[in-house]
């Protein structure tokens, strides 16, 4: 039986590239404008909506919060769902156009730690609320070709019955990954994420801060840097140690995994 670190289970938007604040906000703005609603998400209102996961859920939370005088034109749509699917398929391809065209890199650090894992046999999954037509147009638009099928399990969108915080997403990785909990690091940005990798047992939690979730809470959170790194490009501990390491690497997840599990 083997023991010791076996997979790394890596959420998407934040962690593997800054994709909210240039990505998808603006792709939510031009599908709005296009379906001509006055709604427009400034950098600092989509900070605050990304407290909701979930695109869907997020424009629900909005016109509750933001937006209560909102009156749905009944001759166009039916009901508020077949406007909120309708804008969400929209900004969905709008999302991936903007990914095609190469304006969203890959963050410090992720390509090589991939790469890094692939070589040592590390198994490589994906868990998070995004859907999946944008983890594969994001790892599609990437420096490395076919960087998608290097992923074993990509456990994405509305395949379960609660996002994060819940731990759905991430139970859902490990079942299809057949390894328990204490095999695997998970890989985050947000405090909803961190709340839901340990919710599914993940106490091996490593979280690197994104623009929008620097002041989040990650109690709980094994190590947290502000960035993966590179030789020349260092990562920073923001807590808990690097154990004198200039970047991310297995030596140091598996030292993480180890520190929690023995």
């Amino acid at each position: 039986m083997q023991t010791g670190l076996q997979a790394l289970i890596f959420d998407v938007d934040g962690t593997l590239a800054d994709t909210e604040r240039d990505g998808h906000r603006p792709a939510f703005n031009a599908a709005f404008a296009e379906a001509g609603l006055d709604w427009h998400w400034s950098v600092e209102l989509y900070g605050e909506l990304l407290a909701v996961t979930g695109g869907k859920e997020r424009m629900r939370h909005y016109l509750a919060q933001y937006r209560p005088d909102f009156e749905l034109d009944k001759q166009r749509y039916s009901d508020l769902d077949t406007l909120i699917a309708q804008l969400h398929k929209r900004k969905t391809e709008l999302y991936v156009e903007r990914l095609g065209q190469g304006g969203i890199p890959l963050r410090s650090g992720v390509l090589r730690l991939l790469r890094e894992a692939r070589d040592a046999g590390v198994r490589l999954a994906i868990a998070t609320t995004t859907t999946p037509a944008n983890v594969t147009a994001l790892l599609d638009s990437g420096p490395e070709p076919g960087l998608v099928n290097w992923f074993e399990v990509i456990a994405a969108g509305d395949v379960v019955r609660e996002k994060k915080p819940a731990p759905d997403i991430f139970e859902l990785a490990l079942a299809q990954l057949n390894l328990p909990a204490a095999a695997c690091v998970a890989i985050e940005d947000s405090e909803n994420g961190v709340r839901s990798a340990l919710g599914a047992g993940l106490d091996a939690l490593l979280v690197t801060t994104s623009s929008y979730t620097e002041s989040q809470d990650f109690g709980g959170a094994t190590l947290v840097v502000n960035q993966l790194g590179e030789p020349g490009d260092p990562a920073s501990a923001l807590m808990g140690d690097l154990g004198g390491a200039e970047y991310v690497g297995l030596d140091v997840l598996r030292r993480l995994r180890d520190q929690v599990f023995g």
